[in-house]
């Protein structure tokens, strides 16, 4: 699985996120790439981040163990195969990432 992102590292931590719970990766709807977060899809595409809405069946994947995940998996906090968790601080950008449905 490829993504994308600003001084990325194995785990797909990125230059404004680095801690070691920031492994999510997720999908922009307009190009269907997923990145690191929207400050590096921002910086590298010529159009703003578009949320992923509820017809996307794998709007994240884990960082860490490279595997796809669905939104109420990714929302539990943790990644379903690796066990490793997420920050949790990724709600306050909730809509960033996902559609209001």
């Amino acid at each position: 699985m490829e993504y994308f992102g600003i001084d990325l590292d194995q785990e797909s931590r990125c230059r404004h996120y680095h801690s070691d719970l920031d492994i999510a990766t997720l999908k922009c709807q307009a190009c269907q790439k997923y990145y690191a977060c929207y400050q590096c899809h921002d910086s590298l595409e010529d159009h703003p981040f578009e949320p992923s809405g509820k017809e996307e069946v794998y709007p994240v994947v884990c960082g860490a163990c490279k595997n796809q995940l669905n939104l109420a998996s990714y929302q539990k906090g943790f990644c379903p195969y690796c066990q490793k968790a997420f920050n949790p601080k990724c709600a306050l950008h909730k809509d960033i990432y996902f559609k209001k449905e």
